[in-house]
Formats: C-alpha cells, sequence, structure tokens
C-alpha cells in the first residue's frame, strides 16, 4: 500500500480519473464531483506525473483515454465497483434492525395505519417505520427499504408490485351527500361545492379530468376550497366541506364507518394503480422482505 500511495499520490487523483474517464469530460466529471474544472485537471496531471505517463489524449471540447489510460481505467473501475457493491451491502445489513415504508400522508394515516395491528400481530419482531413525505424520495439513494408509488408499475432500476388499481369517485360526509338532491347525473355534481387536490410534487387527476372521462365540460374555478395534501383534502370532506376526489383504497374504510358517503356508480378506473415499489440495486433484509411478502398478500 505504501508503494500504490507513491504512485497515486492521492485515492482522491483515482476518484476524479474515474470519473473523468467514464463521462469523457473534465467538465462533466468536475460537475458530477462538485467541483471546479480546474481542480479536475489539476488532480488528473498529478496522477500522470505520478505514475509518469499520459492517461488522456486533450481535445477541444472532450478527452479521450490513451492505452494506459484504457488499462488503469478498466482495473479501478472494476475496484471501484465492488467497493461500492460492498458498501450496498454493508449498509443493508447496517439497515436490518428496521424496516421502512415510504408513503403519502394519506395513505400512511387512512390505509396502514389501521392495518398496523394486524402487521404487529403477524411479525411482532419486525420495527416498521412509517416515512411520510410532500415528495417521493429515491428509494436507492436514501436507503428506504419499500415505498407506496402511484404509477403504471415501471420505475427505472425498481421492481413493483400492484396493490391496488386506481379507481376514484365522488365522495362527502352522508348529510352533504343526502343534502345533494339534484344529483342524478355526473354533469349535476358541477353545481356542488367541490374540494380541489393541488399536489406540489405527486403527479395526481384532479377534476378536470373525472369530468372528461365522464365527457362533461368543464372549467375549473379560481376560487374555493384547494388543499396540498389528500389527507387534508379528506378532514376537509369528512368536516361537510364539500365534494371530493375519492381513492377507494383509501376511503373504503371512512365508507364503512360512516363517516363518508360515496357514489360508486361514477367510479373512474383510470388504469394507473398504487404499487409497492422496491430498489433493484439494494438487497432486501429478511425484515424487509417479510413486510413485502405481507403487503402483496393482503
Amino acid at each position: 500500500m505504501q508503494e500504490l500511495w507513491k504512485l497515486v499520490s492521492s485515492p482522491r487523483h483515482l476518484l476524479v480519473f474515474e470519473a473523468a474517464a467514464r463521462t469523457g469530460s473534465f467538465t462533466r466529471a468536475a460537475q458530477e464531483l462538485n467541483v471546479q474544472q480546474p481542480a479536475v485537471s489539476a488532480a488528473i496531471k498529478q496522477l500522470e506525473t505520478s505514475l509518469g505517463l499520459t492517461l488522456f489524449t486533450r481535445a477541444h471540447r472532450s478527452v479521450t483515454l490513451t492505452q494506459a489510460g484504457e488499462r488503469l481505467y478498466t482495473d479501478v473501475a472494476g475496484a471501484f465497483d465492488r467497493i461500492l457493491q460492498s458498501a450496498r451491502l454493508l449498509t443493508a445489513r447496517s439497515a436490518q434492525d428496521h424496516v421502512t415504508l415510504s408513503a403519502s400522508t394519506a395513505f400512511a394515516h387512512y390505509w396502514m395505519v389501521p392495518r398496523l395491528a394486524q402487521f404487529h400481530a403477524a411479525h411482532p419482531g419486525i420495527d416498521l417505520r412509517l416515512q411520510t413525505s410532500e415528495r417521493e424520495p429515491d428509494i436507492g439513494a436514501e436507503g428506504i427499504s419499500l415505498a407506496i408509488r402511484r404509477g403504471t408499475g415501471h420505475w427505472p432500476g425498481c421492481q413493483s408490485h400492484l396493490l391496488a388499481p386506481e379507481v376514484i369517485c365522488p365522495i362527502a360526509a352522508p348529510r352533504v351527500m343526502a343534502a345533494a338532491v339534484n344529483l342524478a347525473t355526473v354533469a349535476n355534481l358541477r353545481n356542488e361545492t367541490l374540494i380541489h387536490l393541488e399536489e406540489p410534487i405527486r403527479e395526481r387527476p384532479g377534476w378536470v379530468d373525472f369530468f372528461s372521462h365522464w365527457n362533461v365540460p368543464y372549467t375549473e374555478p379560481r376560487t374555493g376550497l384547494r388543499l396540498n395534501d389528500y389527507a387534508l383534502v379528506l378532514q376537509a370532506a369528512i368536516a361537510g366541506e364539500g365534494f371530493a376526489f375519492g381513492w377507494r383504497h383509501v376511503t373504503e374504510s371512512l365508507i364503512s364507518q360512516g363517516l363518508l358517503a360515496a357514489r360508486p356508480e361514477w367510479g373512474w378506473t383510470t388504469g394507473a394503480g398504487f404499487y409497492l415499489v422496491w430498489s433493484n440495486s439494494m438487497p432486501l433484509s429478511p425484515q424487509a422482505e417479510k413486510v413485502r411478502g405481507w403487503l402483496i398478500d393482503l
């Protein structure tokens, strides 16, 4: 190792070299490593000086590896990949004492929490932690075991399993539903007070999409109750503030409890769904595999 230290001067130079060789650009390497381009050039120059050979052929806007550079890159890239895999494995093992499930606030509160007693009865030794966020974090990069995502089942670098198809119908507090005496058609729903969900990050359909599905012309008003979290939308609907979107898999328990009423005959099956998602880049711990299996079997 002492000889290696003398030859490369600093392990950092190898990191810079790998990025420059892989991207074919000192500028792109600098952007990836969050440093200035001259710092990349200086690190490569120091490495070349230490080794006593030229690693790159410099052009005006790009660089290419010399034969010596290609040999070094093959070995460095392979070594770094093995280190990365080992680090991922160690990280996964260190996280085995708990399992994280990332989901929206509404899914966590209205779908998962009512099932927690059932889960703990089945798996009393697993520390399951619900993680909610206004955004949808990168599962692999942030070490999240499992996540709930809306979509079509395809996320780069991930596997998924459908938990529930997306079915939406109008919902409201029972007294509000009963008071809507003229609600004979979907078109008449436009005359009722509608609660609007305005998600800042997650892609969600709105009332315009709902009425369009039923071929009903609709222009969204500029006024009205607008909320940026579906959990708040449900609370507003329960409080009698108007009609809201009812995602079936989230609202069915609230409807069965009599907190909300629905018009299921106006259900819209969008073609999307809510999926359990996990990363391909980091193996699941045995505990996470049990949680995944339990969720899939529900």
